[in-house]
This record gives C-alpha cells, structure tokens and sequence, in this order.
C-alpha cells in the first residue's frame, strides 16, 4: 500500500471518529485478533528450552 493511500485510510477512521463526539471506541483494531503463536507452538518451544536447561543441569553433575 502506498504511503499516500494510508494516510488516506487514517484520515478517514479519524474523521468517523470526529463525528461520534465522545462514543469512539477504545480501540480502533478488531477485538478478535487470534495469537500469533499457537499453543501447540509455544509447548513445543517450552519443551525445548526446559528440556535442554535440564539436561545442562545433568551433565553438569556428572562432569563435577
């Protein structure tokens, strides 16, 4: 999108905010935006870096 085109776009919801006078909403994003990482995602990554910091932990209890 062109930089002229979003000006544009932000000037128009700025104007329908204007005429509402005190009803504008909080936000102007959708309230059902979905995370960005998925849960199955972020358990995986969880098990990784746990499953890592304790297998250092091991080896270095077997080192010493």
């Amino acid at each position: 999108m062109a930089p002229t085109q979003r000006i544009k776009v932000a000037n128009e919801k700025a104007s329908k905010n204007i005429t509402l006078r005190g009803n504008v909403p909080k936000s102007t994003k959708n309230g059902d935006e979905k995370l960005s990482v998925g849960p199955w995602l972020l358990a995986l990554f969880l098990f990784v870096v746990c499953g890592s910091a304790i297998f250092q932990i091991i080896q270095s209890i077997r080192i010493a």
